[in-house]
């Protein structure tokens, strides 16, 4: 999974909810923090550069990725790549990304994720967005049929699958377009999506190509 550290669609008062009010039972009692103003939830939001919280309560976010080793209710166990460990705490007002937005139901065990949110006082990471088997890959085309992209990572072959209500294209840094038929074996290709862990391919959301 790769990750490094913008904004999704927002819906009224459920997206004003959101930046508004992070609320997590912690370990140590019910908690709400106010105003997290972490930045953005989709999926570009993962590779964005942090931001300075607006909330001066939050002196900034705080970050975490590994694997789900184990999942006790609303909280995951996460080993990190470094051998860390790390308690995410998921709530009702947390964002959750894969592939598209989702529910706490799509976490697995075995999913690689990254998460941003607010460090409490036990030690817990209360999570303001999740972004689950994410990746953002500089590929080549090698094959293209109806529902997949044939790709190379380095010496890695990919198989990356189109899903015709989800995946888009960007082209010469145009607007998206879910009209994929100016793709080109050969073509460098950007991939954002969600990797799979049960056939080691990717879900794709966007291919961007000719940058």
């Amino acid at each position: 999974m790769s990750a490094t550290h913008q904004h999704g669609p927002s819906d009224g008062r459920r997206g004003f909810d959101r930046r508004r009010f992070l609320t997590t039972a912690a370990l140590g009692g019910a908690t709400i923090v106010g105003a997290t103003a972490l930045g953005g939830i989709d999926a570009d939001a993962a590779f964005a550069e942090p931001m300075p919280s607006l909330d001066p309560a939050i002196a900034k976010a705080t970050f975490a990725e590994g694997v789900v080793r184990q999942i006790k209710g609303s909280v995951l166990e996460v080993h990190g790549s470094h051998g860390e460990r790390h308690l995410v705490q998921l709530t009702n007002a947390t964002s959750i990304w894969k592939l598209t937005t989702t529910t706490a139901e799509s976490i697995h065990t075995g999913d690689g994720m990254y998460a941003r949110g607010v460090t409490m006082p036990d030690g817990t990471l209360a999570a303001d967005a999740v972004w689950v088997n994410i990746v953002n890959l500089v590929t080549t085309i090698r094959g293209i049929t109806k529902d997949r992209l044939h790709l190379s990572h380095g010496d890695h072959a990919l198989v990356g699958h189109i899903h015709p209500t989800t995946t888009t294209a960007s082209y010469l840094g145009s607007a998206q377009t879910s009209d994929l038929s100016r793709l080109r074996i050969g073509q460098t290709a950007q991939i954002l999506g969600a990797w799979r862990p049960e056939d080691g391919g990717i879900d794709i959301a966007r291919v961007t190509a000719g940058h």
